[in-house]
């Protein structure tokens, strides 16, 4: 039975990664930042599901409960996202805001990969998605949600670097542009259903390969320009 790990999935497109994991056959632990949380996503995902409490910016804790976990992970999605601050234009930019946005969007994602690497590394099939955007791309200007965009573009390379360095070990690394997904975050005006997004994620998460690695995917498998 394959395990795997996803950040944030208590709610939105990580939520629905867990739910159509379970439905796949696999063993899910999810991290969620509360006990209170844990145990709500616990009862609603059922059997096979086993949350972890741990806020992924907070690097010693992701590291200590890494170190309590006593099982190999197939793959790990790093899914866990905020598009905060309200004000994040270039010429009104939230600096503390922009920070945090960095910290969840493009530190978290390494830390959290390189704290799980030995569990990854235990399966001998470990594979690591990282949840990007549409927004990360370097072809327009646009220049709403700024620190949103800068921080998903980070992350593009920040994983680029990382599957190059696992590359030898046969670990790969990708990226995924999700669309804009009808979550809390994207809005009910959103394109894509998260149980649909969360389908075409988990197809590429499974049939993932060294030849694949360091690429950047949209959820419905198509390789997409960073």
């Amino acid at each position: 039975m394959p395990t795997c790990l996803i950040t944030a999935a208590n709610r939105g497109i990580g939520f629905e990664l867990a739910r159509t994991a379970l439905e796949s056959g696999w063993t899910v632990y999810g991290s969620v930042r509360a006990q209170q949380a844990a145990n709500a996503t616990a009862e609603r995902l059922g059997e096979g599901f086993y949350p972890l409490v741990f806020d992924v910016t907070d690097h010693a804790a992701v590291r200590s409960v890494a170190s309590g976990l006593d099982s190999p992970l197939d793959l790990l999605i790093n899914n866990a996202g905020i598009i905060t601050p309200e004000r994040q234009s270039a010429l009104d930019m939230d600096f503390e805001g922009f920070a945090e946005t960095l910290a969840v969007n493009t530190l978290a994602p390494l830390a959290v990969s390189q704290a799980f690497l030995p569990h990854l590394r235990r399966s001998g099939a470990g594979r690591i998605l990282t949840i990007s955007s549409q927004m990360a791309w370097m072809g327009y200007r646009k220049s709403d949600t700024l620190a949103y965009r800068a921080s998903k573009a980070a992350v593009n390379k920040v994983m680029q670097g990382l599957a190059t360095d696992l590359e030898p070990e046969g670990i790969p690394v990708a990226l995924i542009d999700p669309g804009w997904v009808r979550t809390d975050m994207g809005g009910a005006q959103a394109d894509n259903d998260p149980a649909d997004v969360a389908r075409g994620v988990l197809k590429i998460g499974r049939s993932l390969s060294v030849a694949d690695t360091g690429k950047f995917f949209k959820w419905s498998g198509e390789e997409r320009p960073f």
